[in-house]
């Protein structure tokens, strides 16, 4: 599609104002990194830090943040631009425009198993080898793809997708328009063992997991049911690729969370808290809104909102950055303190 067709779509909201477009108007037939576009392509240039771009990449149209040298670099290479206040936002908007995700046809493979007393919606797509068990609710439009075990009285909500080899344990509730990613296990026994006179006994678990809508969950990750009550993840949070979401623990809306992250039973998660790669949550630890957790992070007590930590234990991330400081001076310390033991012992 041409250039001016496409920006539009792109939701000039977005946008300062129309003006912050330029004349040029080449034929756009994809989208690429900015430093793999060839002809053809459109790119995107997210801030300042990537300004070197702008000179040698070979995408015929950028879309840029609303700086002026940005603008007049790439007019002055003859690319077409878009100006506008999140670049990336407006790329990921752009790459729906010439990809959409594989979506079976609805309809049930003859090789799946379904209870009798399961309820599927309408327009559902049931995969190959898929096992959907007793007193199971699928809402409409949702596509279970190929050997996803369902167990007995789940519940999944409308527009929702589980991908393949995916299991949702007994009496989950999973709300609309979700996405369960390949391996995850939504509802699984929560790690309960209680000591007794002879070693371990099995607590059993009771309660149930509950996704709100628009929940995604990443591969391999897995959400484990408590004793009793529930383990409970709100609206449009996203969990990254093999995370440990613990017996009973809550979690917010539009929270995110990295690869890796393992917290233990009875952890709170407040809204919009942000937790990168492999940051662990010790028991009944509550993080408070807004909060952000940088990789790595141990954190054995709660974090107030907002606050920015780092390191094991946590600790704020502006004292982090000085104790990292001081490491990297530490066999430089330990030589001085050698010498002046030498020098004090004459």
């Amino acid at each position: 599609m041409k250039f001016s067709e496409l920006v539009p779509q792109l939701d000039l909201a977005l946008a300062s104002s129309l003006d912050n477009t330029s004349p040029l108007d080449p034929e756009i037939s994809g989208v690429a990194a900015v430093q793999e576009a060839e002809t053809g392509t459109l790119s995107y240039i997210e801030g300042g830090k990537f300004a070197q771009h702008v000179e040698s990449t070979a995408a015929s149209a950028l879309i840029l943040p609303e700086q002026a040298a940005l603008q007049q670099a790439a007019q002055a290479r003859g690319l077409a631009w878009v100006s506008v206040k999140y670049p990336r936002l407006a790329f990921s908007r752009a790459i729906a425009l010439f990809y959409q995700p594989f979506q079976p046809a609805p309809g049930t493979h003859p090789t799946a198993v379904i209870d009798p007393s399961a309820t599927v919606g309408k327009n559902a797509a049931i995969g190959a080898h898929a096992v959907i068990q007793a007193g199971v609710t699928l809402g409409d439009h949702v596509c279970i793809h190929p050997n996803v075990v369902v167990y007995p009285d789940a519940v999944i909500g409308a527009g929702t997708t589980l991908h393949a080899n995916c299991v949702i344990h007994e009496r989950s509730q999973i709300g609309a328009d979700c996405v369960i990613q390949c391996g995850a296990v939504i509802g699984a026994e929560g790690f309960g063992f209680v000591r007794n006179a002879t070693g371990w006994e099995k607590m059993h678990q009771s309660g149930r997991v509950v996704l709100d809508d628009e929940v995604e969950i990443g591969c391999n990750t897995t959400v484990d049911r408590p004793a009793v009550g529930e383990t409970r993840i709100r609206r449009q949070t996203k969990l990254d690729n093999l995370v440990q979401i613990a017996h009973g623990c809550q979690v917010g809306e539009e929270v995110v969370m990295a690869a890796q992250v393992g917290m233990a039973g009875g952890v709170t998660i407040c809204n919009r808290a942000t937790l990168a790669g492999q940051v662990g949550i010790a028991n009944q630890a509550t993080i408070g809104e807004g909060a952000i957790a940088t990789a790595k992070t141990g954190i054995h007590n709660d974090v107030a909102p907002g606050e920015i930590v780092s390191g094991t234990p946590a600790m704020p991330h502006s004292v982090y950055l000085k104790v990292s400081a001081l490491l990297k001076r530490l066999p430089e310390l330990a030589r001085s303190v050698k010498d002046l033991k030498k020098q004090a012992n004459g």
